[in-house]
């Protein structure tokens, strides 16, 4: 039984609110000294040695057997590096290539936006007449036809945290004869995964949010371990082939799931990722996500009792949702704005939606009530309704 929350694990100010951790986790405990320590002790004194004295060209594989226990992948089957929609282009020109005689990208209209962009230019760069369709979420089982290659779908709505079955769309993909593709960013320390056993092609996800890795933290990439030795990257970086430092003229990848490695991993950022991946040493995801429903129920709950404009955005039942609610409201950058500056963190994505993740690692009941407090005193006295708060920045 894991006990919940671990707020000693983490580095949150005083009397903050904070329910963005479906955006950029916050900073665990140790990750400061860990990422200190590395700067001085292996790159101030190792140099170039720190490659192989301290293991750096190992970080990719080593993490990614960290990250494949969060998401029911074997070691061996996850690699990490780049960024999230270097992956997504990785994955989905390597899902193409295995259906040549078909023409279609399967999505839906959750799907975060940048996925479906690098679709659009990886069908542009090929020029070879294929198509990306986009559906509603609750079509994409019926819409898996014999001209799909591909279902690429992220897991959890970031907007409203509507969730997919896994099982069952990756069931229909595979039935229609397509390959699979999950986006698993709002997934991954967030749900239970179990991609060895849905039998997915391919997996995507970024460790930032709820692996809480930091701002710009490598990406991760899943191939199943029995098609590793037969996929052919499209990004043939150097780092992916079988003898680096042999500095062969031509490409040959390399015989396992390294070939999805593309350029130089990013030593610092690993080093501080590598440690804030042991939180989840003592955590069952089970029960993480038992908590995660309770929070975002009760939250629900609340908001509808004492916040009438709101109008909830996200699945009702905890088993569609990720974990996160969302609710609109007409108002609702600006008064994200008013409660940010109250110190409840959470965000807002366009035209109307204001997200509050729900993280059971440092949220509990007490702090669920406190946000929704806050939230109804800043409807009932207009506070939201100022200019400073509807003054939009660059990110939102």
């Amino acid at each position: 039984m894991t006990n919940l929350p671990m707020k000693d694990r983490f580095e949150l100010p005083d009397g903050m609110i904070y329910l963005d951790g479906n955006s950029l986790g916050p900073l665990p405990v140790g990750v400061t000294d860990k990422v200190q320590a590395m700067v001085r002790d292996q790159w101030g004194a190792h140099l170039i040695k720190g490659w192989n004295a301290d293991g750096w060209m190992d970080q990719p594989a080593r993490v990614g057997n960290m990250v494949a226990r969060l998401i029911g992948a074997p070691d061996g089957s996850v690699t990490m590096g780049d960024t999230l929609s270097v992956k997504v282009y990785q994955a989905l020109s390597a899902a193409l290539k295995m259906r040549p005689d078909r023409k279609v990208i399967l999505s839906d209209s959750g799907n975060f936006p940048s996925d479906l962009y690098m679709a659009e230019g990886l069908i542009r760069q090929l020029d070879q007449g294929y198509e990306l369709r986009i559906v509603a979420p609750e079509d994409v089982a019926d819409a898996m036809g014999d001209d799909v290659a591909v279902a690429m779908i992220t897991q959890v709505d970031y907007r409203t945290g509507r969730m997919h079955d896994m099982a069952t769309i990756t069931q229909a993909a595979h039935d229609a004869g397509a390959v699979m593709l999950w986006d698993l960013a709002h997934s991954a320390g967030a749900v239970p995964v179990d991609l060895a056993t849905c039998g997915a092609e391919f997996a995507v996800g970024c460790s930032y949010k709820y692996l809480n890795g930091g701002p710009g933290a490598p990406a991760f990439i899943y191939v199943r371990p029995d098609l590793i030795a037969d996929i052919a990257p499209a990004l043939a970086g150097w780092l992916g082939h079988d003898a680096p430092f042999a500095f062969e003229q031509g490409y040959r990848p390399a015989p396992d799931i390294e070939r999805m490695r593309v350029g130089t991993p990013p030593v610092i950022q690993f080093a501080a990722l590598e440690e804030a991946l042991r939180v989840w040493d003592d955590v069952d995801m089970d029960d993480l996500r038992a908590a995660s429903i309770r929070l975002c129920d009760l939250f629900i709950t609340l908001v509808e009792a004492s916040c009438p404009d709101m109008t909830l955005a996200s699945p009702r039942d905890g088993v569609g949702r990720g974990s996160q609610v969302s609710f609109s409201h007409d108002n609702g950058y600006a008064v994200m704005q008013a409660l940010i500056a109250r110190d409840v963190i959470g965000d807002f994505r366009a035209p109307d939606i204001m997200r509050f993740g729900f993280t059971p690692l440092y949220i509990d009941e007490d702090d669920v009530r406190g946000a929704v407090d806050i939230l109804a005193e800043i409807l009932d006295t207009r506070a939201w309704d100022k200019p400073e708060f509807h003054a939009k920045g660059r990110v939102t």
